[in-house]
């Protein structure tokens, strides 16, 4: 009876230990189709960019060769994404049409291209509240602090406003997108 006992045990023990490796496999496997893929490209295969499109309720950026989209990129945004940017400090993203007006690689992020909120329409808004517009609103990478921890942010909203990338998705869009590029943004 012992050697049964021992068996069933066993068994017992195995099964607990399959369990939480078969629980953690399937929330990989969810978690692994809302992950953004690496986007490899070969410089010849790169159209013109004529503009940028960002749809924020799908977490989207696209560069656009007219209709045609050229590169597409999963993004994060302010904290308190929904709604058009207000004022300085509300964490949203703005909405509306803008320009990529000018770059800085020595950001405190990697890299960025500036958006040219706020508009006169932006200013006029905030100011009928008695509120400030805010600006330096951004597309860049990740925190240049972030080190090992560049995983934590993939999926999350966490800028003050701006929309950020990974800093490989950062580079590529920096190597195709011009200063002056117009760049539309959507709920």
């Amino acid at each position: 009876m012992s050697i049964f006992r021992a068996l069933l045990s066993s068994l017992a023990l195995l099964c607990m230990a399959a369990a939480p490796t078969a629980v953690a496999t399937e929330l990989l496997a969810k978690a692994d189709t809302r992950m953004p893929v690496a986007t490899m490209y070969e410089p010849a295969d790169i159209r013109n960019v004529s503009r940028v499109v960002v749809r924020k309720g799908e977490r989207r950026l696209y560069l656009m060769d007219g209709e045609d989209v050229v590169r597409s990129y999963r993004i994060s945004l302010g904290d308190n994404p929904e709604g058009h940017k207000l004022y300085e400090g509300d964490e949203r993203t703005p909405e509306g049409d803008y320009t990529l007006d000018w770059r800085n690689a020595e950001s405190d992020f990697y890299k960025s291209i500036h958006i040219s909120y706020p508009s006169e329409r932006d200013r006029e808004l905030a100011s009928a509240w008695g509120l400030d517009p805010g600006g330096s609103i951004m597309i860049h990478g990740l925190p240049n602090n972030v080190g090992d921890m560049a995983f934590a942010y993939t999926g999350l909203d966490w800028t003050d406003g701006c929309i950020a990338v990974t800093n490989e998705e950062m580079d590529e869009i920096w190597q195709l997108v011009s200063n002056g590029t117009p760049i539309s943004i959507h709920p």
